[in-house]
């Protein structure tokens, strides 16, 4: 097995426990290796600090795995497997999740120990995705351990994404057993709504927010038959949940046609039709225009797709969220409530409370902070990973 030797000075975050090691932080690398191997992590005094896959392909140069000298092999993986799945039996029980048309993330990369593999389950279908080379050769002992444990209907690999590119993988979505036929119908938080694991945004639906959108429901509940404005709302699942807690009218804005007629099927699932307005719109236009137009809502719902893909594009990412929070606190009564959103991973917590502190004082609106949410338990949060800290919910009341 190869070693890869951490340049001094260079290795305090890896010691500390972080899972990634880039090629500028590493000294040597000694001994023979193909791209996807194992190979041995140590310190500039040779101290061992992990085991994990290597890619020099990537801009991560090695995926650490484990902080043991264990024998990473079939029965590992397998076990690993088995820890995440237990894990979501044990914090997911009561949610309706795990019921038959329940949906969950049952595997999350490097939060569950594998690092580059996602598997979400829909219903009685599994997606999965291995998104990292050394991950992807165990792909075949992944989805056997799975389909043992959770016996799906259909396993369908989404493998398109254009992060494989830069592991050197090729893109394939293809079915490993059974059929897809069409959009997969699952319950959400006791509401129906259909996933697209063939061709939907990431692996069929986006379930990170299944609490934060329990939360709108609730809170929408509180209110007296409020209106309420669902803002980037993709296929409308915080627009049903506001319309199932009692919203009087919901309009949801998106620029997407092909994801509002998704979001107005889900509506007709759930009989919420004729409270839920679609509208196929520019959402930063849309929101100056309800501005002008003197419109207003009770409950304001922020969440846009990720303004800030890397940390070049974060001052630009940082002038756009601050615009559409902007927006939103005006089209607000004194006492109405945010629900803002961000899921840009360079959008740190911090950032992004600054980002919207700064909206509130520009339009003289002082905000109430009620909550401060994340992805859901499925999505797991290791301390001192920041990456898998990714989704900033915040609830506020703007006075």
């Amino acid at each position: 097995m190869a070693v890869v030797h951490l340049a001094g000075g260079r290795q305090h975050r890896v010691a500390a426990g972080h899972p990634w090691v880039y090629g500028n932080e590493v000294e040597s690398v000694n001994g023979h290796y193909e791209p996807g191997d194992l190979v041995d992590v140590v310190d500039h005094r040779g101290r061992f600090l992990g085991r994990g896959f290597i890619n020099p392909n990537s801009q991560i140069l090695v995926r650490v795995l484990t902080r043991s000298e264990d024998t990473v092999d079939e029965a590992f993986i397998r076990a690993r497997v088995r820890r995440a799945w237990e894990y979501r039996q044990l914090v997911l029980r009561g949610s309706g999740a795990l019921e038959p048309e329940g949906a969950y993330r049952v595997i999350y990369s490097e939060a569950d120990g594998l690092p580059g593999l996602i598997v979400d389950r829909f219903a009685d279908h599994l997606v999965v995705q291995s998104l990292s080379l050394g991950i992807a050769r165990w792909q075949e002992a992944v989805v056997d351990e799975l389909d043992g444990l959770l016996r799906p209907a259909v396993i369908y690999e989404r493998n398109d994404a254009p992060v494989r590119d830069l592991e050197g993988l090729p893109r394939v979505a293809r079915v490993i057993k059974g059929q897809v036929q069409g959009s997969v119908r699952i319950c959400e938080n006791g509401l129906h709504l259909l996933a697209d694991v063939e061709s939907g945004q990431k692996t069929g639906y986006f379930l990170d927010q299944r609490e934060n959108r329990a939360a709108v429901r609730d809170l929408a509940a509180r209110l007296e038959a409020p209106r309420v404005l669902d803002a980037f709302c993709h296929v409308g699942g915080f627009a049903l949940h506001a319309a199932a807690g009692g919203a009087s009218k919901v309009v949801g804005l998106d620029i997407s046609t092909e994801a509002l007629d998704a979001a107005r099927e889900n509506a007709r699932l759930n009989r919420l039709d004729e409270r839920i307005e679609y509208r196929p719109v520019n959402v930063f236009d849309e929101l100056r225009r309800l501005e002008r137009e003197r419109e207003q809502f009770d409950l304001i719902v922020l969440d846009p797709p990720a303004f800030a893909k890397s940390h070049s594009a974060l001052e630009g990412a940082a002038r756009g969220y601050k615009e559409i929070n902007l927006r939103a606190m005006k089209l607000l009564p004194p006492g109405g409530f945010l629900v803002t959103c961000s899921c840009s991973y360079h959008m740190t917590p911090d950032l992004f409370r600054e980002v919207v502190k700064d909206a509130a004082r520009d339009v003289h609106r002082p905000l109430r902070l009620l909550e401060e949410r994340a992805q859901g338990r499925d999505h797991p949060i290791l301390l001192g990973v920041d990456e898998t800290h990714y989704l900033k919910c915040l609830v506020l009341q703007v006075l």
